[in-house]
C-alpha cells in the first residue's frame, strides 16, 4: 500500500488538541471495521480503545465466516493491524465525554485528561451485561454461564443445561436451548410463574421446571456441576444459561443530548440502546453508532457489518459537506485584488501567445 496516499492530521503544536476527520470510540469489531472502512477511504481516523471487550472471557468467536472459533483477542489484534496498515491511529484509553466544539465538530475528553477533536464521531462502545446476583455466577460468565445458544450451544450440546430465569423471557430461552440438548431444566428462581399455556409448552418439550430460589452455584475444581437451592437441594447442571439486562454504553453521548431507549425482544424489554437509522446515523448531526451500543442483539459478525455500513455512510456525509463547500467557494465572487491578478495573468499569457 502507498502510505503517502493516506490523509493524516497535521502535527498539532505542543499541548494543542489534534484534530481528525473521524474519531472512533470503541475498538471492538464494530469500531475496527468502521475504522478500516474509513482509513481505506483516505480519511484521518483515530480509534480510542478502552481494551475491555464484552466477549473477552469466551474461548472463541463463532458464526463469523472464515474466522470460526478464533479467540476474541486474536480477532481484535488482526483487526487493529489491518486498520493501522491503512493509516488509522489506535490508542488505548477511555473516552469519558463528548461535546460540541467549534465549526460543527466535536471534542472527546479522555480519562487521562487529554482531548482530541473530530469532524465526525463513530461510537461503538458496546454494552454491559447486568448479571443476576447469585453467588459464583459472575466469575463463570462466558465460560459455563452462558446467554446465546448460537454462540455457545454447540460447545455444550447434549449436556445438562440449566436456564436461570430472570423473567418471563426464560420460557423462550428454555425452549430455544432445548434444540441443543434433551436435558434442559428451567429454574424459576422466584423471578416469575409460568402460566398454564407456558407450562404446557415446556412439558411438551420435556423441559423440567424447578421452583424455588437459587442460592449458589456448585463448582467442583474449575467446573460447574450444579445449582444449590435455598431449601438445600442441589440440581446437577453442566452449563447455566441466563438472560442479562443489556445496557448500551451510551454515557459518552449524554453531553450531546443522546439518550438510550428501551429495546424489546418477543415483547420483553431486554435493555437500552442508542436509537439510530439502519446506517447508524443518530439524531445528532455528525454522530454515528454501530454494534451493541445501538443494536443489543448484534453478534460479532453483525457488529462488524454494522461498522462497515456506518463507516461508508459517514464517509458519504463528509463527501457531501466537502462538495457543498467546494460549490460555495466556486460561486463566491472574487475579491478585487484576485480579479486584478487574474487579469494581469491573462494579459501575460496573451503576450506570450503572440
Amino acid at each position: 500500500m502507498n502510505k503517502q496516499a493516506v490523509q493524516t492530521p497535521a502535527a498539532a503544536p505542543e499541548g494543542a488538541e489534534r484534530r481528525y476527520e473521524v474519531v472512533v470510540v470503541g475498538g471492538g469489531t464494530a469500531g475496527l471495521s468502521g475504522a478500516l472502512t474509513l482509513a481505506r477511504a483516505r480519511r484521518s481516523v483515530l480509534v480510542i480503545d478502552a481494551g475491555r471487550p464484552r466477549n473477552a472471557p469466551a474461548a472463541g468467536v463463532h458464526m463469523y465466516l472464515g474466522r470460526e472459533g478464533t479467540p476474541p483477542a486474536d480477532l481484535l489484534a488482526a483487526g487493529r493491524a489491518e486498520a493501522a496498515g491503512y493509516g488509522a491511529e489506535i490508542v488505548t484509553g477511555t473516552a469519558v465525554t463528548a461535546e460540541h466544539a467549534g465549526e460543527g465538530g466535536f471534542r472527546v475528553l479522555l480519562e487521562d485528561g487529554t482531548a482530541v477533536l473530530a469532524d465526525r464521531l463513530l461510537v461503538t462502545t458496546g454494552l454491559t451485561d447486568e448479571l443476576p446476583t447469585v453467588p459464583g455466577l459472575a466469575e463463570r460468565w462466558g465460560r459455563d454461564v452462558l446467554h446465546c445458544p448460537y454462540c455457545h450451544g454447540w460447545e455444550v450440546r447434549d449436556q445438562a443445561i440449566g436456564v436461570l430465569a430472570t423473567g418471563p423471557f426464560a420460557v423462550h430461552q428454555a425452549l430455544l436451548w432445548r434444540q441443543w440438548s434433551e436435558n434442559v431444566t428451567l429454574f424459576l428462581n422466584t423471578a416469575f410463574k409460568p402460566d398454564d399455556e407456558e407450562c404446557e409448552r415446556l412439558a411438551a418439550r420435556d423441559v423440567t421446571v424447578v421452583d424455588g430460589e437459587v442460592s449458589a452455584l456448585e463448582v467442583t475444581g474449575d467446573r460447574l456441576t450444579g445449582l444449590r437451592l435455598a431449601d438445600g437441594r442441589v440440581v446437577p447442571v453442566d452449563a447455566l444459561v441466563t438472560a442479562t439486562r443489556l445496557t448500551g454504553g451510551a454515557g459518552l453521548l449524554a453531553g450531546l443530548g443522546l439518550e438510550p431507549v428501551e429495546q424489546e425482544m418477543f415483547g420483553q424489554v431486554i435493555g437500552t440502546g442508542v436509537p439510530a437509522d439502519p446506517y447508524g446515523k443518530t439524531s445528532v448531526p455528525g454522530v454515528w453508532v454501530a454494534g451493541n451500543v445501538t443494536n443489543l442483539t448484534d453478534q460479532v459478525i453483525g457488529a462488524a457489518a454494522a461498522g462497515v455500513r456506518a463507516g461508508a455512510a459517514l464517509n458519504a456525509d463528509l463527501i457531501a459537506e466537502e462538495t457543498r463547500r467546494a460549490v460555495a467557494a466556486r460561486r463566491a465572487p472574487a475579491s478585487p485584488r484576485a480579479e486584478r491578478e487574474d487579469g494581469e495573468r491573462a494579459l501575460g499569457d496573451h503576450g506570450r501567445e503572440r
